[in-house]
């Protein structure tokens, strides 16, 4: 027994040796953050934090693409040392939610960083459509119900959900259709394969400026940086309406703290530069981190809040 309990108790003292060589050396070679399509916020935010935090890390910080309900699962497989993070929103921690046998868990599977951004959505129409405010919109829906689409990147991103909500607390029939991506969607909203979208502002900020597509409101509780001309959903007609777009980094559960602090500190610093922050409002991103604790109380607070849309709206990916 005595014997049992002295290795044991070795063993654990050797773990934390090398946990904590591994933080000490740590980053020794090239880091990855894999997040979603190229060109949506996401990319763009993880290219600016790869940019800015590899000379003070001193190595390369690459950006790997995946569709967004692929790079929760590479990076949940990954090493949990530090070297592949996550970047990404509510797919990551709402996905599991519609999923009869989900591919990841979010309390499981991955640590918080930070956060990186929160940011209310655009609803935008089709130019075609005879709406000019969001009450000719819901007038418009309830005329023709089932025959206007409203167009998606993946399932679980805010511009699903924003979608849900509209239906739920306008009282309107409109048809969901997915895309693969927040590009994808934009073509199909610029075509008139769909009528309605309720974007990432960087998504269509460009759009709107060019009348590709006419913005109506924005989905948060004030007014947004990116469109100030813009009223409030809830301001408009729909009173408690609010969705943001929230985004954050993780990397792999069991990612020892030292490391995971450490990454905090760089990213932080790197998306709080008064450079950075202009950047990125160009393309609609408004900056937000956070200490590696406070993920997992939006989160917490974000799944009991939609789980009970995605409940009543029987929302499934599977």
């Amino acid at each position: 027994m005595l014997q049992k309990t002295f290795c044991s108790a070795l063993l654990t003292v050797i773990l934390a040796a090398a946990t904590t060589s591994q933080a000490q050396d740590y980053p020794s070679r090239v880091l990855r953050i894999v997040t979603s399509a190229a060109g949506a916020s996401g990319d763009l935010i993880s290219r600016l934090i790869a940019q800015e935090s590899g000379p003070a890390l001193g190595q390369s910080v690459i950006v790997e693409n995946r569709a967004s309900n692929i790079a929760p699962e590479v990076v949940a497989k990954a090493p949990a040392d530090g070297y592949t993070l996550l970047e990404g929103g509510s797919v990551i921690w709402l996905t599991p939610l519609m999923q009869r046998k989900p591919n990841w868990d979010v309390a499981q599977d991955f640590a918080p960083v930070t956060l990186v951004e929160r940011t209310p959505n655009v609803l935008v129409v089709h130019p075609s459509l005879p709406v000019k405010s969001v009450t000719d919109l819901i007038s418009l829906a309830r005329s023709r119900p089932g025959e206007l689409n409203y167009a998606t990147s993946a399932a679980g991103a805010s511009s699903h959900l924003a979608g849900e909500l509209f239906k739920q607390s306008a009282r309107v029939s409109v048809v969901w259709v997915p895309y693969k991506g927040s590009a994808q969607a934009a073509i199909a909203m610029m075509s008139g394969e769909a009528q309605i979208a309720f974007s990432n502002a960087g998504s269509v900020l460009p759009l709107v400026k060019t009348r590709k597509l006419i913005a109506l409101a924005t989905t948060g509780t004030r007014r947004s940086l990116s469109f100030p001309q813009l009223t409030t959903i809830a301001d408009a007609g729909l009173p408690g309406f609010e969705v943001e777009s929230i985004d954050a980094i993780f990397v792999p559960a069991r990612t020892p703290s030292a490391i995971v602090r450490r990454l905090n500190q760089e990213i932080v610093r790197a998306l709080n530069q008064p450079d950075s922050k202009s950047r990125l409002l160009l393309v609609g991103a408004e900056i937000a981190t956070s200490s590696p604790e406070q993920p997992a109380t939006v989160i917490t607070s974000e799944t009991a809040r939609w789980g009970r849309l995605i409940r009543e709206a029987n929302i499934r990916v599977d």
